[in-house]
């Protein structure tokens, strides 16, 4: 498999997985056409096959959907009308969940391949990649396989694109990611390594924070496990670091958020989102709640989680902890358990950012981690869906005080998803308000010195999408130096989107203009864009 240049050498893509279905490579048999003037008139293709492209603030492009069955988006360079540049904030996307398959290969890489171009054309800083423990440290402890990672590095270190790496110490459900084998194996046997429930239904897709200090890993601890993992990836990565990897950002619980998975349980498609619940009972965590209530003279607080607290799928006032008036969130008990289990996450938050600093310590890359934005029933006094998240934040008490305390101990960034969302997206009966839990966030942020990055929560497309993002990235109250666009997919170059996520580029970086001032200019390259085949022709 190759990528070729006419007039220049072969580019080495390492080993691929080019076969089977998936959904990335599949669509992209809708082509992508991009009009490429820039590479005669500003761009430099050398010897070493790197693309040298001017930045967002000072090249525009402009887009033209085909009505045909083969509908086309064109991209072409043109003046920028920019009035004021913005290149504080860096624009980086996601690249597939999947981008390394199981069998540590890269997924469908003439696709990789030819998305990352795209978006070089298209005038993106950097891509994020997502790197599993699972894939990477898959059959035994200590037994690690960073081949297919280092393939798709050398392919990002072509394009001289910057790359973002998140390590996941988590499970994906879509695609299927597992932990590693020898973790499942050792949960098979020792059950309480995972969250558990009031029922008793267990959440694999993590370990249970419970078990950070306990060797249940083959006389491991995870904290010591996860060190590990880190001194081998900052070992084989050596190369590349703080030139090409200029960010990495480590995981704290389930997709990666320093959370609980309170919201794990499949929810109904005719149902609203429940406020969740509480995710404390494994052996461990069950047992230090037991300490902490008899060292507090209450012994029996520690017998478990609140017995009046609803299910995954009920609103707040199914049960009486979380009611609006009278409800057991306010009084004694209620803030003795939720300082508790709040306090039980910050703690192991606190404890895997301090392994991933001390590691990555002498390495110029910026360290962030991600917190989540649980704005369901964020209108509620109580904010039940963040309490059972482990968020200890309600109408009277700010909960992100505490976390960005840690996260600014450890010179860490927090890593905000939810950028695209506003409150009129989200029918009243949610009592969901994104903007407001944005806003406080990034104020307990800016109070405590930590710097923010922002994501979105969905690939939908929507105008008012992407004009909530530039909002959030562009505002006067405007905290955020880089966004990630999650994710690159089959959806995310299709004509029903790629053509408004290349408009948001431009629009980082001049006014909104109506469609009558940005002409298609005739091209001088084409290049086209499919899951078989991807050539550079020099006109």
């Amino acid at each position: 498999m190759e990528v070729s240049v006419i007039g220049s050498s072969q580019v080495n893509l390492g080993r691929v997985n080019d076969t089977g279905p998936c959904s990335f490579s599949r669509n992209l048999n809708t082509k992508i056409s991009i009009v490429k003037s820039c590479y005669s008139k500003r761009c430099n293709l050398g010897k070493s096959q790197n693309l040298v492209c001017p930045s967002r603030s000072t090249l525009g492009f402009s887009l033209k959907t085909s009505a045909s069955a083969n509908s086309q988006a064109v991209v072409s360079e043109k003046a920028s009308r920019t009035t004021k540049p913005i290149d504080d904030v860096n624009l980086y996307v996601g690249l597939p969940l999947d981008t390394v398959s199981n069998s540590n290969t890269i997924n469908h890489a003439r696709a990789i391949a030819a998305g990352l171009e795209a978006l070089k054309l298209l005038g993106v800083d950097g891509v994020e990649l997502p790197v599993w423990w699972g894939i990477a440290e898959k059959e035994a402890m200590g037994k690690y396989d960073w081949t297919g990672y280092l393939a798709v590095v050398e392919m990002v270190e072509k394009l001289d694109l910057k790359l973002h790496i998140s390590l996941c110490f988590h499970a994906s459900a879509e695609p299927q990611i597992p932990l590693p084998q020898w973790v499942s194996q050792i949960g098979e046997s020792e059950p309480s390594i995972y969250f558990t429930d009031r029922s008793g239904q267990q959440y694999k897709d993590c370990l249970s924070l419970g078990v950070d200090n306990l060797p249940v890993l083959d006389g491991k601890t995870p904290l010591e496990v996860y060190k590990d993992f880190c001194e081998n990836f900052k070992s084989s990565f050596s190369p590349f670091m703080g030139s090409t990897i200029t960010g990495l950002s480590t995981g704290l619980g389930p997709d990666g958020e320093l959370r609980y998975p309170s919201h794990h349980h499949p929810v109904k498609s005719n149902t609203q989102c429940g406020v969740g619940e509480f995710q404390c009972y494994d052996k461990n965590m069950l047992s230090d709640l037991k300490h902490h209530a008899e060292t507090h003279g209450n012994p029996l607080w520690g017998l478990g989680g609140p017995h009046d607290a609803p299910s995954y799928e009920q609103s707040p006032i199914s049960g009486g902890f979380f009611a609006e008036n009278g409800g057991a969130w306010e009084n004694p008990y209620g803030d003795f358990f939720l300082s508790w289990y709040s306090s039980q996450l910050i703690c192991h938050g606190d404890q895997v950012l301090s392994v991933a600093a001390a590691t990555f310590k002498d390495v110029p890359v910026t360290l962030s981690a991600k917190i989540p934005l649980m704005h369901s029933w964020s209108k509620v006094r109580s904010h039940p869906s963040e309490l059972t998240a482990g968020l200890y934040n309600t109408a009277h008490r700010d909960g992100y005080e505490a976390i960005a305390e840690i996260f600014s101990r450890h010179s860490c960034k927090i890593i905000l998803p939810g950028m695209d969302l506003s409150d009129e997206g989200f029918p009243t009966d949610s009592h969901s308000s994104p903007e407001s839990l944005l806003a406080q966030i990034t104020s307990s942020c800016r109070k405590h010195g930590v710097e923010v990055s922002g994501q979105n929560s969905s690939v939908s497309g929507s105008s008012k999408g992407f004009e909530q993002i530039k909002k959030n990235l562009l505002g006067g109250n405007a905290a955020v130096d880089l966004f990630t666009y999650q994710r690159m997919g089959a959806y995310f170059f299709s004509p029903e989107h790629f053509p408004s996520f290349s408009q948001f580029v431009r629009g980082l970086n001049q006014p909104i203009q109506s469609s009558d001032d940005l002409p298609v200019e005739d091209a001088e390259t084409v290049k086209s864009l499919s899951a078989t085949k991807l050539q550079l022709q020099a006109a």
